[in-house]
């Protein structure tokens, strides 16, 4: 699947088949998003309980996301993405179909195991299809991802309002995109020739980064360039972690928004994070994805200042819409940027990123948890105003910048 004939496959067929990966792999998981509350009521969880409950997706992430590299090194990126995504929505759908709170746990683990490795096969994908065009498309990449989250959101929602039961949900949606995922896998597809020479040209200019004693000790090197790009990662995750298990909480205990618009704050948060994917790529081949990423980081901070001073429920909106939109650029910047450090076999800095950047994953939602029981909830979302502002600082050095279509 990882090869086909030259004639038969285009850059823009492989960016469009791309694309259907992320939205897909978007909808698969977030559909179940907006049922929180209620399966918060029905195991009669705690603020902090719950926390540390959502925690067993990105902890399967963790356990799973280390492996990524070697996983489509052996099989290929596309097959990874197929079968990858086909484990996912069966996990999803046990995931629906669990009364017993620890089952409904163990299913979000291995929810969280395939979608890790997924998540790298697609992004590796995406850098070759954005080195075979030759201008930024990671951007667009992750906003068919953020607007396939949005759709996943409002399916949610409204199977809430419309009481279906939540099992029958579940196993309907995972079949539907798991079949979509394998569409999207044909149409990816990018020549083997071309891979090879796009693999050459990047050789060449880490031989010449060597010859010009630009990178001495590689290994070490790749790590000082990977780290802060993790940071950078887990600042943009943490926003969509929040929109993910509080949005609808918040909004609806703290800002007093009826059932209906509170299921719907993720599907803002997302909306408007898809708007600023939409518009990154334009942006950030103008002024380059240190200078966006910055400014993403400024503008995620005055959406958790508006979401914590918001007297009514319609400011607390807005607040996550400038949260979402502030944050769409910094996971595609890391990346596109980890894709190109030095002295990392192909996929290896993508796959690290991925794993590590779940770190937040796993302390986001119990810090959330711990802080609300402790003031309130809040207070505990000035959370993400600390992470646009170490975004901020983290996107100045301008390690990002050496990522280019």
């Amino acid at each position: 699947m990882d090869s086909a004939p030259r004639t038969s496959a285009t850059p823009g067929r492989a960016r469009a088949g791309v694309a259907l990966m992320f939205f897909t792999n978007g909808v698969l998981f977030s559909t179940l998003l907006p049922r929180y509350p209620e399966i918060k009521s029905a195991f009669e969880l705690s603020n902090s309980q719950f926390g540390l409950l959502v925690v067993a997706f990105p902890a399967g992430a963790m356990l799973a996301a280390g492996f990524g590299g070697r996983v489509i090194r052996r099989l290929g990126t596309l097959r990874t993405n197929a079968i990858g995504s086909a484990a996912l929505a069966l996990a999803m759908a046990f995931a629906g179909l669990s009364d017993v709170v620890w089952l409904f746990a163990a299913a979000l683990v291995l929810a969280g195991a395939f979608d890790a490795i997924v998540d790298a096969a697609q992004n590796v994908q995406a850098v070759v299809v954005e080195q075979w065009r030759g201008r930024s498309v990671m951007n667009s990449f992750h906003a068919l991802w953020s607007v396939g989250a949005a759709t996943g959101g409002a399916i949610g929602a409204g199977a809430a309002a419309a009481e279906v039961d939540l099992g029958l949900q579940m196993v309907v949606n995972g079949a539907v995109w798991a079949v979509v995922a394998l569409l999207a896998c044909r149409l990816a597809i990018v020549p083997a020739p071309v891979r090879a020479e796009l693999r050459a040209a990047e050789e060449q200019q880490h031989r010449h980064a060597d010859a010009v004693g630009v990178a001495p000790r590689r290994r070490g090197l790749a790590w000082r360039l990977l780290l802060p790009l993790v940071l950078l990662a887990i600042c943009g995750t943490l926003v969509e972690d929040v929109a993910n298990n509080w949005a609808a909480l918040y909004l609806g205990r703290e800002a007093g928004a009826p059932t209906v618009v509170a299921g719907l704050g993720l599907t803002v948060a997302l909306g408007a994070q898809f708007v600023g994917r939409l518009l990154g790529d334009p942006m950030t081949d103008r002024w380059g994805r240190g200078s966006i990423a910055r400014a993403g980081g400024l503008v995620i901070a005055a959406g958790a200042l508006l979401i914590v001073a918001a007297p009514v429920y319609p400011l607390a909106l807005a607040g996550f819409a400038l949260a979402g939109f502030g944050c769409a650029t910094l996971v595609p910047a890391a990346f596109a940027a980890a894709a190109a450090v030095p002295g990392l076999p192909e996929g290896t800095g993508i796959a690290l990123l991925g794993w590590l950047m779940r770190i937040g994953f796993l302390a986001t939602s119990p810090a959330v948890g711990w802080l609300s029981d402790l003031t309130s909830l809040r207070a505990a979302m000035l959370i993400p105003f600390v992470a646009g502002l170490v975004a901020a600082l983290i996107a100045h050095t301008r390690l990002v910048d050496r990522a280019r279509p």
